[in-house]
């Protein structure tokens, strides 16, 4: 591993810390079993690269990111991950409600009942 993919990696997995303080661990090493490379390529672009972007507060960033995982309906595991991380951040469950109702008008009712699943998860496990 290179010092700059070390580095990528170390950054992202900080990251992913203050959205959830258990995550790292078990992310990177779900990822690393499946490749070495798997970490610093999926999370280094995710944290590192795009999330960890001055332009938007983290805070917004968990909002947005439930918004779409929410309007995708495929993605339930990380629904509710950035649902428990838009929770750590300061997200009520109040603006989670409501953007889970918000996607009902979007993009449907069956993606809000997902979502609405993945939230009484998240509420009940921070």
């Amino acid at each position: 591993m290179s010092v700059s993919t070390s580095n990528r990696r170390t950054q992202a997995l900080s990251l992913l810390e203050r959205l959830e303080p258990s995550a790292p661990e078990r992310v990177a090493q779900n990822l690393d079993e499946f490749h070495e490379d798997a970490t610093e390529i999926l999370l280094g672009f995710a944290f590192t690269d795009v999330v960890a972007r001055e332009g938007i507060s983290l805070h917004t960033r968990e909002m947005l990111t439930v918004a779409m995982l929410a309007a995708m309906g495929t993605a339930p595991g990380q629904l509710e991950f950035h649902m428990r991380a838009a929770l750590n951040t300061g997200v009520t469950r109040e603006e989670i409600v409501e953007i889970v109702l918000q996607v009902a008008v979007y993009a449907g009712i069956p993606a809000s009942m997902n979502a609405i699943t993945a939230a009484k998860s998240a509420f009940t496990s921070v």
